[in-house]
């Protein structure tokens, strides 16, 4: 029974088995549908489809310059142990390298692409639920591909971060290197939103100043203050938002009392030249995913019933 290449992604989507595995499944049974099926089962690959709906909130985000390519990416699995694994650890930084060298445009051309052993990167990522018995997801990259990339990765894997930098009549490169890693690590620490206060759309500040008003005039110590008092005010603390989410704006961690932006001017002019901050990006492992609580007393309880 002869197969079409629709048999092949339709046995993927079916099972979760990567692409080559599933063409050789359908060889392997002349075509028929329920017996690759059984195939891949009795070949232990399709047991991933059952782990791939549980929530993978853990894992690792990574961050390194690879072939002058500065590079983040985040792959999750399911516990917090999966990030000391040597095996899963090798494979996020072989996600990375194939982010790096493949250029995709998007996550799934990125997952459709070389892992560097004639595999893709899905077909990879199978395999490492197999081994590692865990639903593992490849869940997001960006690529900096003009500058100086800085990447810092902290606590194992819990936060990667990439600085991205532009310099002109700058020779030290070190001290570059230097500078942009206290700003990842500023940036890791911080949790800057924006790059800029320039950066910040302008229905952001209209809606916080909005709120800031509301909260200045029920304030009872302002009670009785007119309306541009109250407007001061606000300004002030619009101000106070930019510092807090802007990293420019920020105050310099290991500086006295001047912010990312200063710092930076200091030090390229200590080095003859400029240094611009053109854009950073903050991956933390599991961030915005709604991880499942578990009720441990519920399943004691399930097990002596």
């Amino acid at each position: 029974m002869a197969f079409t290449a629709q048999d092949v992604k339709d046995l993927r989507e079916m099972t979760g088995v990567g692409m080559m595995d599933c063409k050789k499944a359908l060889v392997e049974v002349d075509g028929d549908m329920q017996k690759a099926v059984d195939w891949l089962r009795e070949k232990g690959l399709a047991a991933a489809q059952k782990k791939a709906g549980r929530v993978a909130a853990e894992g690792i985000a990574y961050a390194a310059v690879i072939d002058n390519i500065g590079v983040v990416v985040e792959v999750n699995a399911e516990t917090d142990f999966v990030a000391q694994n040597e095996k899963f650890v090798d494979f996020v930084k072989g996600v990375a390298a194939a982010a790096a060298k493949n250029a995709p445009d998007d996550l799934n051309a990125l997952l459709a692409s070389d892992y560097g052993n004639g595999k893709t990167v899905q077909e990879m990522q199978q395999e490492m639920v197999l081994v590692i018995g865990e639903n593992i997801t490849t869940r997001r990259f960006v690529r900096y591909t003009t500058g100086v990339n800085v990447p810092y990765v902290h606590a194992g894997g819990k936060i990667g971060v990439m600085v991205n930098l532009e310099t002109a009549n700058v020779t030290d490169m070190d001290a570059v290197t230097t500078l942009g890693k206290d700003i990842a690590m500023q940036i890791a620490a911080m949790r800057p939103t924006y790059l800029d206060k320039s950066d910040v759309d302008q229905s952001v500040i209209e809606k916080e100043k909005e709120i800031l008003t509301v909260q200045a005039k029920e304030d009872p110590k302002n009670a009785g203050k007119p309306e541009n008092i109250i407007e001061k005010m606000v300004l002030g603390r619009i101000s106070k938002f930019y510092e807090e989410n802007c990293l420019l704006q920020q105050a310099f961690v290991k500086g006295d009392k001047i912010s990312v932006e200063k710092h930076v001017a200091e030090v390229a002019k200590g080095l003859g030249g400029t240094i611009v901050v053109k854009a950073f990006t903050r991956f933390e492992k599991g961030e915005g995913i709604e991880k499942k609580q578990e009720n441990f007393a519920e399943e004691i309880s399930k097990l002596v019933q």
